[in-house]
């Protein structure tokens, strides 16, 4: 079984095409690819297949490595979409491909950039079925009570604006598993801690449902930037992340664009094995 693994900002995600899986990809057996040590080690996998409708490329599904299906995800969108073109799945800049949020539209940029159409961003939904017109709620989480932004983009993000420097001394791995599994959220939801640097300019820590603390991710990176221009900032928003800059294009109507890089790191097989034990993995 072929692979390919890709990183962007740190985020890595395993990509491989539906044509070359010799089984059904399952939660234990996506599980058993991420691990670190024993797998390929990664964020999630990307799994490509053909679309079931005219007028994509390809049909994206997103797994994080607790096994769990994510609806999107920026950063491993950016990776497949750049795959897509390298692999000779187009020859265009522009195209749609189907995710599990709905249809995607990259405009590749450069031989390892892309901007992609994120579509418009949601601040009252299902994924926070009590909350307001404006998304914004209070929790508590870790001894603290925290105002928080709503904001569906893909997938459900909860950002939480935080003051000068107590962005990076936040203890992640106790914040967040509470707020990812708050009642608030009956589908969890993902979270983002920022502040403000600068009129057009945040920085961000992530914690991603399923996952974890990670260096950075699209969709919380853009669930912040919609928090931030809500509250004033310039848009398009530089967002700053552990393992890099994002930019965030938020319009009037919280249409949402996201900007950045992604690359390859290496491709592989998968020994027989391996293969053998992801086959009886249940």
């Amino acid at each position: 079984m072929r692979f390919e693994k890709w990183q962007a900002l740190g985020n890595d995600y395993v990509i491989v095409e539906a044509n070359d899986l010799p089984f059904e990809l399952s939660p234990p057996r996506v599980r058993l690819m991420c691990r670190a040590h024993t797998g390929i080690g990664s964020d999630g996998v990307l799994l490509l297949s053909e679309p079931d409708e005219r007028g994509y490329v390809a049909r994206l599904r997103i797994f994080n490595p607790d096994g769990s299906e994510a609806e999107l995800s920026g950063n491993g969108a950016r990776q497949a979409v750049l795959y897509l073109r390298r692999s000779g799945w187009t020859d265009s800049d522009t195209f749609s491909i189907q995710t599990a949020a709905g249809a995607i539209r990259p405009r590749i940029t450069g031989p390892t950039t892309c901007t992609i159409d994120m579509g418009r961003a949601k601040l009252r939904s299902n994924d926070y079925p009590d909350g307001g017109d404006d998304g914004a709620g209070t929790l508590t989480a870790g001894g603290r009570e925290l105002r928080f932004q709503h904001v569906s983009i893909g997938n459900p993000q909860c950002a939480i604006e935080v003051d000068g420097e107590e962005l990076e001394g936040l203890d992640l791995a106790t914040l967040g598993p509470p707020i990812e599994r708050n009642e608030l959220f009956p589908n969890r939801t993902n979270v983002s801690f920022w502040r403000r640097d600068a009129d057009d300019e945040i920085s961000a820590r992530i914690f991603e449902r399923g996952v974890g603390e990670t260096m950075s991710s699209g969709t919380g990176a853009s669930g912040a930037a919609v928090a931030a221009v809500l509250r004033g900032a310039d848009s398009p928003v530089t967002v700053h992340l552990d393992g890099g800059d994002l930019e965030v294009e938020v319009g009037k109507d919280l249409s949402v664009s996201l900007t950045g890089w992604a690359v390859p790191v290496y491709r592989g097989e998968l020994a027989d094995e391996f293969l053998e034990e992801l086959r009886a993995a249940e």
